[in-house]
């Protein structure tokens, strides 16, 4: 076991820990709150008396109640809002549109209880919270203005849960992102892509969507032969062992079915496959159909080619006779010069082109050394 695991393993143990110290805690000054409700609040208190001339001191000490009326309001909330879900879970997540509808009316429990539960704090401390919702309603217009796209999303998570048009554990395309629907909350909804990475989109932001999880999708597969196959036999050793590869790829709904040529390529011919299966299956379910493709070629000899490159060298062509130029009586006769041998055209005019090239390089770096010598022996 590594060092890091360790470390790792350590520290969930102490998060543990502390997280179980806080629960009793927590539950120990409710109940205590409870059980000795008439020695911390009211007349009867123990915390009216003085106990120290420091301001501070007597100031935190006489608020103790308020302290331990504060946790009592923030336990028994969360522990409301904990039956709550427990209760619309077991009773609405039987289907699909059921997770959907539980999980927004859990965003909505968690915000309300948030909301009680703060008042209530707040009147525990002494705050007049009738004053302050009183207040409310100008306090709603200011808000109104300044947070309008909060309130579109939440329009807009309403309209989709009602409309249904994504529920929890769909799949779908939102701005060219593909993810698994976690979750639809009053003002988002939460994407997880096959990554593991979490895209959180308002929900008035979403224009397009393309629900794939609706109908069965399509997983394709092309693979390619030689021209030099006949496509009748590839045809009939197809047909003959489609239905075995449905029997090793469970995950097809409907098919494979062979649509025959897709397309002919520079060096193969294409041939399509295409199977139906669940949306969340069509990576593996194309993964598997090449493979099982790719064995039955193998078993029946049907070659899959390599990419191929065809050189062609231009052949040498003999220079254009030139026509013969007329004979003149009245110039005097005159000795032929020696006929110029015909310029070579093609591949061996270009290699003797090269040599001489070469060979006249040589002669200079031999001039050239002759006269560097030359220059030494003057010095000397």
């Amino acid at each position: 076991m590594s060092v890091k695991t360790v470390k790792q393993k350590k520290k969930s143990t102490t998060m543990k820990v502390v997280k179980w110290v806080l629960f009793l805690l927590v539950v120990g000054i409710t109940v205590t709150g409870f059980v000795l409700s008439e020695f911390f609040y009211g007349e009867k208190s123990w915390f009216n008396q003085t106990v120290s001339d420091n301001g501070f001191v007597q100031w935190m000490f006489q608020h103790i109640p308020s302290v331990v009326a504060s946790v009592q309001i923030i336990t028994i909330c969360w522990f409301v809002s904990i039956v709550l879900h427990f209760i619309l879970s077991k009773a609405f997540t039987r289907t699909k549109r059921g997770v959907t509808v539980v999980k927004l009316i859990n965003s909505f429990i968690s915000w309300i209880v948030v909301i009680v539960a703060f008042l209530l704090v707040l009147s525990a401390w002494g705050v007049d919270t009738g004053a302050l919702l009183a207040s409310a309603g100008i306090l709603s217009l200011i808000i109104g203005l300044g947070a309008q796209s909060l309130i579109a999303d939440i329009i807009a998570g309403l309209f989709i849960v009602i409309e249904g048009e994504y529920q929890v554990g769909d799949i779908v395309i939102i701005d060219d992102w593909r993810g698994t629907v976690l979750e639809i909350g009053i003002r988002t909804t939460r994407l997880l892509d096959v990554g593991g990475n979490v895209k959180i989109i308002n929900n008035s932001d979403i224009r397009a969507i393309v629900n794939q999880t609706r109908d069965l999708s399509v997983a394709k597969a092309i693979i390619s032969i030689e021209y030099g196959d006949s496509i009748p036999r590839v045809e009939k050793i197809i047909n003959e062992n489609l239905a075995k590869i449905k029997e090793h790829i469970p995950a097809i709904v409907d098919g494979p079915t062979y649509n025959g040529v897709d397309s002919l390529g520079a060096s193969s011919v294409n041939l399509l496959f295409l199977a139906k299966c669940k949306e969340e299956d069509i990576y593996q379910v194309q993964r598997d159909l090449n493979r099982e493709l790719k064995i039955m070629f193998d078993e029946n000899g049907i070659n899959i080619p390599f990419p191929q490159i065809v050189l062609n060298q231009p052949s040498e062509k003999s220079p254009a006779q030139l026509p013969e130029p007329e004979e003149k009586p009245s110039a005097p006769a005159a000795t032929e010069p020696p006929a110029e041998e015909e310029e070579e055209t093609g591949f061996s005019a270009l290699r003797k082109r090269i040599k001489k090239d070469i060979e006249e390089l040589k002669e200079r770096k031999e001039a050239k050394a002759k006269e560097k010598a030359t220059k030494e022996k003057k010095n000397d």
